[in-house]
């Protein structure tokens, strides 16, 4: 029987979830970007959103995106790369 580890998420990955629900279920209002930390994009979101309305749009789009990515992707796209759109 082998003793060897399961691999383990990458660092930031517990972060796709939460990411991935608010920004389909509130994603309008930018906190999925807040909670990654990207407070600028966040205000330009929460911006459109009340300006024409396409924040929400994007915050749904971004949600799902977030979910349906791996755990490595998601890390190295939005945490290390900080990739702040899409």
């Amino acid at each position: 029987m082998s003793t060897v580890p399961a691999p383990s998420a990458p660092a930031g990955a517990e972060k796709k979830l939460a990411a991935g629900i608010l920004g389909i279920l509130i994603g309008g209002l930018g906190i999925h970007k807040f909670y990654l930390g990207y407070t600028k994009e966040g205000i330009i979101q929460i911006l459109l959103s009340f300006a024409c309305g396409i924040g929400a749009l994007i915050g749904l789009i971004e949600g799902i995106l977030y979910l349906t990515k791996s755990d490595q992707d998601f890390v190295a796209t939005y945490i290390n790369g900080r990739k702040g759109w899409f």
